[in-house]
């Protein structure tokens, strides 16, 4: 018996060593932690427990089978995030680089499967040079397995993808159907084709950190939506992230313990917007205002600037706030943030999250430019997100609600719950000067001096539509509120929403223009 546990230890020992000592120094010198060190950090002390710590891979091409690892490059199981079951796959770079066989990619299904079974997230470490070439097609079905399990669990359970080293070729498609990706800073690299499959195509001169490095994904793709400065701050975003979410699409997303302090009201509101209807200003602002402090995990923040998504806590309970930056191209709805903004209304339908919208919006982005690369049927991606969702949501208008963009951003012809406003808030059909020049075209082209009628009929033309209270009047808008008030009013709608019953006509699915 002691012998037989001699060999169980040696084992043991052996499939924690990876690809042995030498790989693991080598992954250390490019600042890169291992497949074992990332769980460590991840998950709470003592609670990893391991599946498939002995599998092997089955490939006798090649020379393999001279070369086996246990654990076959992927460290597997199951643990929890601050007392919060999780389940999570981590790439060990140093066995074939990390690369994906057949028994890899069934390491993994087994984990998804367990965690559809159990309703708890996935997340996946990702650290590989793709497809383990010396398999052939096995590999590659290995990877349809995997994106096969991504497709059927989402919306069912969050699935979180960090990429921490190469992710190339199908490695790709996985991380792109989960709900979040966080790639980490010059160590990291995600593309379909590399630098020199490139050169060789189109005769690009790029290296790899230019072509697919965190920085190019999260500024130029939107294909991820955190770049972090190191492994360790990426595993903290990826925790942080976890504590707005529930475990599952059936739950309720966590709340945590607030006491009402007798004083909701937040006088600083009161002087965010500026006089001149014109000046920019930072939404961020608002945002920290009405939430509690220091509760906003903004996701996307270097993509499409001119709308600022996120997670919040509103009287402890998890928010996702979506809301036009003036401070960024006027806030205006283009082609990237329409499709920043609906992917994460999705997300927060999908998993019960309630939505705040804060709403300055001039329109939509003109010119050829946005027309030709689709911005209608980009556009209409958010108002099929907001028409669709079923949670609560609600909106305040901070100033300009102008056109279709009024539409769009939750307003309450597409279902809002509750759509309030600020004085200065200007809900129109469009801009002032642009109205005037239309409704008083002869009056102007007739008068002595143009300039000065057109501005006279602008100002006629503010009074008459650029205010909140035609809205309120209709009944589109509930209640035209203070700014300082803000806070308070959006508490207790939310609690007034939290049992909300809304249901979808019965169909299979609907078809999301993509």
């Amino acid at each position: 018996m002691e012998n037989k546990i001699d060999i169980l230890k040696a084992k043991m020992a052996e499939a924690e060593l990876g690809g042995g000592q030498v790989r693991i120094d080598s992954q250390h010198k490019k600042k890169k932690l291992t497949a074992r060190e990332r769980l460590h950090l991840l998950l709470d002390d003592g609670s990893f427990e391991e599946i498939g710590k002995f599998v092997t891979h089955r490939s006798n091409e090649f020379g393999l089978e001279r070369e086996k690892y246990l654990g076959d490059g992927v460290v597997t199981g199951f643990g929890t995030i601050h007392n919060r079951l999780v389940y999570v796959f981590s790439q060990d770079f140093t066995v074939f680089g990390g690369s994906l066989s057949e028994t890899h990619a069934e390491k993994i299904c087994r984990i998804m499967d367990l965690a559809m079974q159990n309703g708890a997230p996935v997340v996946g470490l990702n650290d590989s040079g793709g497809a383990r070439i010396q398999e052939g097609v096995v590999s590659l079905g290995g990877y349809a397995d995997i994106f096969y399990r991504n497709t059927i669990a989402s919306g069912v359970v969050p699935q979180l993808s960090a990429i921490m080293g190469p992710c190339a070729g199908g490695a790709v498609y996985s991380p792109a159907i989960t709900d979040f990706v966080l790639m980490v800073e010059h160590t990291s690299y995600m593309f379909v084709t590399g630098p020199n499959v490139v050169k060789t195509v189109t005769h690009e001169e790029v290296s790899s950190e230019e072509l697919g490095g965190a920085s190019a994904h999260s500024v130029k793709s939107g294909v991820t939506h955190f770049s972090c400065a190191n492994e360790t701050e990426c595993i903290a975003d990826i925790k942080r992230l976890l504590s707005y979410m529930p475990q599952n699409c059936e739950e309720q997303a966590p709340a945590l313990p607030y006491e009402n302090s007798g004083n909701e009201k937040r006088v600083v509101l009161n002087t965010i917007i500026p006089q001149n209807p014109n000046q920019p200003y930072d939404m961020r602002e608002v945002i920290a205002g009405v939430i509690d402090a220091d509760t906003f995990c903004e996701v996307h923040k270097n993509f499409a600037e001119n709308i600022v998504v996120g997670f919040a806590r509103l009287a402890g309970k998890s928010l996702g706030i979506v809301a036009n930056q003036p401070a960024h191209l006027a806030g205006v709805l283009d082609i990237n943030s329409s499709a920043k903004a609906a992917r994460f209304v999705r997300f927060c339908d999908s998993f019960n999250i309630p939505l705040l919208v804060f709403e300055d919006v001039p329109g939509f982005l003109p010119g050829t430019d946005q027309e030709w690369n689709g911005i209608i049927s980009n556009g209409a991606k958010l108002l099929y997100a907001f028409c669709e969702a079923t949670v609560p949501r609600i909106t305040v208008i901070t100033r300009k609600a102008y056109g279709g963009a009024y539409d769009v951003m939750n307003s309450k012809h597409i279902g809002a719950d509750m759509n309030y406003a600020w004085p200065t808030a200007e809900i129109a059909v469009m801009g002032a000067q642009g109205a005037a020049e239309i409704i008083f075209k002869k009056e102007i082209s007739e008068a002595k001096d143009p300039k000065a009628k057109l501005a006279e009929k602008a100002e006629e033309y503010i009074a008459h539509f650029a205010n909140p209270y035609r809205a309120a009047e209709r009944g589109y808008i509930d209640e035209v509120i203070l700014p300082e008030d803000t806070r308070e009013k959006l508490i207790k709608a939310f609690k007034m929403l939290e049992n909300k019953v809304a249901k979808l006509p019965r169909k299979k699915h609907g078809n999301i223009p993509l």
